[in-house]
């Protein structure tokens, strides 16, 4: 069972940057399409970005001006830079193969203010 562990989410203030980084623990990540998800205070959560194993990303909606999404095969770790934070970025994010089938981690907060 693969297992997930995102991090570097924190409280910033609009217009700054964060990188978030998810681990995951077996190297059938290097085959698979990854995605970066992110659940607002009571919403759903949402696809925000996916990579595939050979490293095209796609992007949901605005996202993609201002967040990019990235891994390391060799690593097993997959990464979403997010730039020009706003407050409704606002969420817990969280990676998982695209579409979603592994255990979910526990997500990084991620705190935009205003």
């Amino acid at each position: 069972q693969v297992q997930l562990e995102e991090s570097g989410g924190a409280l910033v203030h609009s217009g700054e940057s964060l990188r978030l980084s998810c681990a995951a623990s077996s190297n059938i990540f290097r085959f698979s399409v990854m995605g970066w998800f992110r659940q607002p205070p009571g919403k759903e959560r949402e696809l925000v970005a996916s990579i595939t194993s050979g490293g095209t990303p796609n992007y949901w909606d605005s996202e993609k001006d201002r967040f990019t999404i990235s891994r390391d095969n060799t690593k097993n770790m997959v990464y979403l830079q997010m730039n020009n934070l706003k407050p409704e970025d606002t969420a817990v994010y969280y990676c998982n193969r695209n579409p979603a089938r592994w255990p979910w981690g526990q997500g990084t907060q991620v705190i935009v203010s205003s």
